[in-house]
């Protein structure tokens, strides 16, 4: 019986919005979207939690050396915050293990709340999360019922505003720094308010300049397929723009630096003498120079299906 064997994959390279749907893993749905494209490699912006949803760009091919820039991004949600009820895991996917009532709320009293948690906060990180304590993620420990000390980490929340409330739930968009865990912000705020609770929904909106206005279903972009594949320089907007002669592509392309001016970002978008963007460039303030940081080789990517 002649062996069977798998088709080779191909260089894809590019961003794909994907609306992550609730009860999957990121990884999971991440090598779905891989084998869609049979791309050769893939990674993703950030993962979120199985219950959550939305926003997970995910980088084929070259575009995964722009994924490590989109970790540190800043991210946006929305989430659904139910009073009353908290769980072991601070969603919908543990047990609820307190109970408390709910006192009488108004919109002023909920602004005041959230007023404490806007700007740089310290947090402390869940017991179930996948940060390490002694080579195992911390959920590995909290699946056990042992609880690890952690000591609280600085966070940036930049935007924390209410959309809606109702007697035992409260819906707020926020925006905040890398690092940010939203369930553990809505337990925080509400034992602010005198209760406990649990998200019972978090839906991602935005990670850096890349918005959730274009994303697409995991059907959607089997359907679409490349025509929904978006360049690398989609994520990297927020990053000054600079258009480079023939002969400074040249030199950066072959690692080496550049004498200009001072851009307003310590990082840069390099784009050649026909316009493509093929680099991301670092300022060095020691040197008063521009060098290569990333360099793309996108000369071999796949454009359509065979």
């Amino acid at each position: 019986m002649a062996q069977y064997r798998r088709p080779p994959r191909d260089n894809v390279n590019g961003i794909v919005l994907l609306n992550k749907p609730a009860g999957v893993s990121s990884n999971g749905i991440l090598q779905k979207v891989i084998r869609i494209f049979n791309a050769k490699k893939g990674g993703h912006t950030g993962a979120l939690d199985p219950f959550a949803t939305g926003l997970l760009p995910v980088c084929l091919g070259e575009a995964t050396k722009v994924s490590g820039l989109l970790l540190d991004a800043d991210k946006g949600y929305i989430a659904t915050l139910k009073l009353g009820e908290q769980s072991d895991t601070g969603d919908t996917e543990g047990e609820i293990i307190q109970t408390l009532p709910i006192p009488e709320l108004n919109e002023e009293q909920i602004e005041t709340v959230f007023s404490q948690f806007k700007g740089a906060i310290e947090q402390v990180p869940p017991m179930y999360s996948a940060l390490k304590h002694q080579g195992k993620p911390l959920y590995y420990y909290a699946r056990q019922g042992i609880e690890i000390e952690r000591p609280a980490r600085p966070i940036q929340i930049k935007e924390l505003a209410l959309i809606s409330f109702a007697p035992n739930q409260i819906v707020f968009r926020v925006l905040c720094s890398k690092g940010t865990y939203v369930r553990t912000l809505g337990e925080d705020i509400a034992k602010a308010l005198g209760t406990v609770g649990h998200l019972t929904a978090l839906h991602r909106i935005q990670t850096g300049s890349l918005k959730g206005d274009d994303m697409l279903t995991l059907e959607e972009i089997e359907q679409q397929k490349f025509a929904c594949l978006q360049p690398l320089d989609i994520a990297l907007q927020h990053l000054d723009r600079i258009d480079l002669d023939a002969e400074q592509t040249s030199l950066i392309k072959h690692g080496q630096a550049l004498k200009l001016k001072q851009p307003p970002t310590e990082l840069v978008r390099f784009y050649d003498d026909q316009g493509v963007f093929f680099a991301v460039g670092e300022w060095v303030e020691k040197y008063q120079l521009l060098k290569p940081k990333r360099v793309f080789n996108l000369e071999s990517s796949v454009k359509e299906s065979a």
